[in-house]
């Protein structure tokens, strides 16, 4: 042992720098949490080059914000609101139950003892009708309860003159809508009127729980389906749709997110917990730039968009591969990257600084310097 510490005091100074050095090389491939912007856009200027590099910046913005949207949740369309009558209309499948009142001594459906008769449970036949006792088929769909009740009255004149008649209505399915998911009680729910909006029903249904992220609506009506984002029909009453007999409703969370990388506090997929995510906002999410490692100069953005979307004469973009760039070290980064959408199945990459690289192969020449000295 003595021999080799021996041998090693003898080592010229020279050998310790080029162990340094030696060190320096080898740090140039260390492990990082994250690349560097460089590394990533390497070649971005090469004539065949896979991807292209677009800045976000005041002087971009706008023409960057007007290309074609890329990862679509479904339907984003909407029926507005229009209002409909009070009164209900009675549809084939709905329950009628009567009752009809003669005080005539010798009434046919009444007696001495009872002046009323009741008669339940008449179901509207596809057609259109009920059958009611000695006046045969009535037609009663397309008319409201108290429409019903005349034309039925009308027609029991001829055999109880005085005969008042009483209708209840119970709709049937016709007449109903369905609230699939996403509520307290779902199931199916009557019509009061022509006019019972969405938010109506959700609040019979038991309404949606506070904890669900950024609630989808989807409304299926006649084989076709719309959707909007439940917080849009509180904020403007003219969308809080008026529902048909046969609507189904479903609620469900916002299940559009981005991928976070990189020198930021998470690296995960983040869910969308709004309609529209900026770049800001995605940063935020992420848990923000790693205070030691990241790079504020150095926000990617990458995106792949469909052959459809390509274009040439900058409304879109000439490659489907797309790495957007920001700057936070500016008012203009900043302001720029509030206004710029993240799409669904974006990249978001929080790139190391360059100074970190530079700071551990420093730090490593040091340990280097420093173990030589303590072997002199």
């Amino acid at each position: 042992m003595s021999s080799i510490r021996s041998m090693i005091r003898r080592t010229p100074a020279r050998a310790v720098l080029l162990c340094a050095a030696a060190g320096l090389v080898a740090a140039c491939d260390l492990p990082r949490g994250a690349p560097i912007q460089g590394e990533v856009l390497a070649n971005a200027d090469a004539p065949d080059a896979a991807f292209s590099v677009q800045p976000v910046s005041g002087a971009t913005l706008a023409q960057l914000s007007a290309w074609p949207a890329t990862g679509g949740r479904g339907p984003d369309r909407w029926v507005p609101r229009s209002r409909g009558p009070i009164s209900p209309v009675i549809a084939a499948g709905d329950r009628i139950d009567l009752t009809i009142w003669d005080n005539e001594e010798n009434s046919l459906l009444s007696s001495n003892t009872q002046k009323q008769v009741a008669m339940g449970e008449l179901v509207v036949s596809a057609a259109g009708t009920v059958f009611v006792p000695y006046v045969e088929e009535v037609r009663v769909a397309g008319m409201t309860p108290d429409a019903a009740r005349r034309a039925i009255q009308s027609e029991l004149r001829a055999i109880v003159p005085s005969g008042q008649v009483q209708l209840r209505l119970v709709s049937g399915r016709h007449n109903s809508v369905d609230v699939v998911g996403g509520v307290g009680k779902p199931g199916q729910y009557p019509l009061a009127d022509r006019n019972t909006t969405v938010l109506s029903v959700l609040s019979a249904a038991g309404g949606v729980p506070p904890d669900m992220r950024n609630p989808q609506l989807r409304l299926i009506r006649d084989a076709e389906t719309y959707g909007i984002a439940l917080s849009r029909l509180y904020e403007d009453p003219r969308l809080d749709t008026t529902l048909r007999g046969g609507d189904k409703l479903i609620v469900e969370p916002d299940d559009r997110y981005f991928l976070a990388l990189g020198a930021a506090g998470r690296e995960q997929a983040v869910y969308f917990t709004k309609d529209h995510i900026s770049a800001l906002d995605a940063v935020t999410m992420m848990g923000g730039l790693n205070d030691t490692r990241g790079n504020p100069r150095g926000i990617l953005i990458l995106r792949r968009y469909p052959a459809s979307a390509l274009r040439g004469d900058g409304t879109g973009p000439d490659k489907p591969r797309v790495v957007f760039t920001i700057d936070l070290t500016s008012a203009d980064g900043l302001f720029s990257a509030g206004e710029f959408r993240v799409n669904p199945g974006d990249l978001v990459l929080a790139t190391e600084s360059p100074v970190t690289a530079a700071q551990t192969i420093l730090g490593l020449i040091g340990s280097a310097m420093r173990v030589g000295q303590q072997l002199q």
